[in-house]
């Protein structure tokens, strides 16, 4: 794994291997990234936001966070004063409509740019992403221990198939224990935040070049149609799109 040092700059294009990672770091403006080609995944305390080339991660001032790569990725942020009237006080992951890609693209390189009119486009940029809706790509951390041991062993291997009974077993907490843990510290029943982790890593290895066939084991589909169905209804396209899209930003 590479790391790397996190930029003072808060607008910048990086070039970055798969597997790297920007270290622990805040910045004092908010922060839209996006990974043109590869996936960006943003770390924090509260969780992890994960992001393909068709969506971008806004992450706001003073918020420590890390980054993590996935596949050969090109990655763009774009920064914004802290002043600024924004919707998102957390992390949050934003439909990347084609438009607002070329507007992060255009405005993370601002040196080719004049100073006016790279500031016109950020403005432009902004007002888009207000109007960007919000994607259920985040897998929230639990605080209780209990739950974080129970997590821990579902994201080991997610081809076994735990049932919240065995999982309460092995961390000492009884079936409707777990139940109400996973709705008030997750946000989400024991199968939702199980398919987000699913989707999630799915992404990831994806990204790495995995088949879709294998990705789908992995994870723990019963089938690769159930998963690409399941991919589907969620991020909006066969996760088989994301092979092609990659593919052909390398002829």
């Amino acid at each position: 794994m590479s790391i790397i040092r996190h930029d003072d700059r808060t607008t910048v294009t990086h070039d970055l291997p798969a597997g790297s990672r920007i270290e622990r770091h805040r910045h004092t403006e908010h922060q839209i990234v996006y990974p043109s080609a590869g996936v960006a995944e943003v770390r924090t305390e509260a969780g992890c936001w994960i992001a393909p080339a068709d969506r971008a991660i806004w992450i706001p001032a003073g918020c420590w966070h890390e980054h993590h790569f996935y596949g050969p990725t090109r990655f763009h942020c774009v920064g914004f004063p802290s002043d600024e009237s924004v919707c998102w006080a957390t992390p949050s992951v934003l439909t990347a409509l084609p438009l607002v890609r070329e507007l992060i693209i255009a405005c993370s390189t601002p040196d080719q740019l004049p100073e006016a009119e790279a500031a016109r486009l950020r403005q432009v940029l902004l007002d888009q992403l207000r109007r960007s809706p919000e994607q259920r790509l985040r897998l929230p951390a639990a605080s209780d221990v209990r739950l974080r041991k129970a997590c821990a062993l579902v994201e080991d291997d997610l081809s076994v198939v735990w049932s919240l009974a065995d999982l309460g077993v092995r961390v000492g907490a009884g079936e409707r224990t777990l139940t109400r843990l996973f709705r008030t510290e997750l946000g989400m029943t024991y199968p939702q935040w199980r398919t987000q982790l699913r989707l999630h890593r799915a992404v990831q290895l994806l990204a790495d070049g995995l088949a879709v066939t294998a990705v789908a084991h992995r994870c723990g589909w019963a089938s690769t149609s159930a998963f690409i169905d399941v991919y589907r209804r969620m991020l909006g396209h066969t996760p088989g799109t994301y092979h092609s899209d990659r593919d052909s930003k390398r002829r």
